[in-house]
């Protein structure tokens, strides 16, 4: 079988290796694929059956020019950059990554929330800046911080992610 990831380097940008991809097939990764050219996207596709993209726009169009795909795979949770009812006319499988993700967003989250407790980027650019030099008081905050201690956070949301 024949696989091409459109656009790897959105997905990974070399922390991670598609050794496994190529244990089901022929596997040919693009870091990046044109999300206009249709015929570059069209050449990597060939006569791929499976196709993975993350970016990369999949039309009817394209799927008329490589009549081989039979699995597209998308590399995020959503689906939107497949036309979905041209696949399904074609019978293609079209598939996303439910869990994408997950972790990275939780951790992401976090991220976020020290950063409205901190400012932690402001203050960084402010004392680059030097104004922790011009400060009278030889110590340096714009905003006050707020401590988490105490605190309760709720997650709202649904699914996996919140």
């Amino acid at each position: 079988m024949k696989i091409v990831v459109l656009d790897g380097y959105t997905l990974n940008p070399g922390d991670l290796d598609w050794n496994s991809f190529n244990a089901l097939g022929d596997c040919v990764v693009y870091d990046r694929t044109s999300k206009t050219e249709e015929r570059e996207i069209i050449e990597r596709i060939g006569d791929a059956e499976a196709v993975f993209t993350n970016k990369t726009p999949l039309s009817k169009s394209i799927f008329d020019a490589c009549p081989a795909i039979r699995f597209v795979g998308v590399l995020a949770t959503g689906y939107n950059v497949v036309d979905i009812q041209a696949a399904k006319e074609m019978g293609i499988i079209v598939s996303n990554i439910p869990s994408y993700g997950t972790s990275a967003v939780g951790q992401f989250a976090i991220g976020l929330l020290l950063e409205i407790c901190h400012h932690i980027g402001y203050h960084d650019k402010a004392v680059h800046e030097g104004a922790w030099m011009r400060n009278p008081d030889w110590c340096f905050w714009d905003y006050p911080l707020i401590e988490l201690e105490g605190k309760t956070m709720g997650i709202v949301g649904f699914g996996r992610i919140g």
